[in-house]
């Protein structure tokens, strides 16, 4: 009888070790289960929150690019956006010769800044621009042309005949509008910055033209 009960407390004994082994390793198991869900949702919400910000961040640079080019009534002279704020662009246009001039100006917004006005002449001819120094830009405020040593865009240019000038006025749009009489022509924006465009006649021919833009 004390061999029995010698071996059934053996057995009773390595049961309970088994026992406690299997429960040791299941717990193992389910910490690294954890452990590893824990990681991989860790791991995951960065990158959704990188894609939520992606529609928006597309959305800002799609509605920060400007157009390639400008009306007529914002630059006459110039169509490309990027070519207008260079004074090249403009000294190519002119068949004959030109002076520049540069002049240092005090910003409209703030006095501790100082802007540029570059001024071309040629004969009784000439176009102003404002440059601001922050932005860079090449800003045309005022040109009056008197000769036809410059055509503007779409071929308008002193000489031209009033039939041939309100045909090409006509084509640019509904967003122009046109005021008529027998000595003046006048181009002028329908809706936002007060730009025109004004022609003056003389024997039903174009004797002068002076552009009268908005610099803020």
């Amino acid at each position: 009888m004390p061999i029995l009960r010698y071996i059934s407390h053996r057995c009773r004994y390595s049961l309970t070790v088994r026992l406690l082994v299997l429960l040791l390793l299941v717990n193992s198991i389910a910490s690294a289960c954890t452990s590893d869900s824990a990681s991989d949702e860790n791991n995951d919400m960065p990158n959704e929150r990188e894609t939520s910000l992606e529609p928006d961040t597309a959305s800002v640079r799609r509605s920060s690019m400007a157009p390639a080019t400008v009306s007529v009534l914002a630059n006459p002279f110039v169509a490309s956006r990027s070519k207008s704020n260079i004074l090249e662009s403009y000294f190519d246009r002119i068949n004959s010769d030109f002076t520049v001039d540069a002049d240092p100006i005090e910003n409209r917004h703030k006095t501790t800044v100082t802007d540029t006005v570059y001024t071309i002449r040629f004969g009784n001819s000439m176009m102003e621009f404002y440059a601001p120094t922050q932005s860079g830009d090449l800003l045309l405020q005022v040109a009056d042309i008197q000769s036809s040593d410059i055509v503007l865009r779409n071929n308008l240019r002193v000489g031209m005949s009033q039939t041939e000038l309100m045909s090409q006025l006509k084509s640019l749009g509904q967003e122009v509008r046109i005021n008529s009489t027998p000595t003046e022509v006048i181009a002028s924006n329908r809706e936002g910055a007060p730009i025109s465009l004004h022609f003056y006649l003389k024997s039903g021919k174009v004797k002068r033209i002076r552009y009268e833009g908005y610099v803020d």
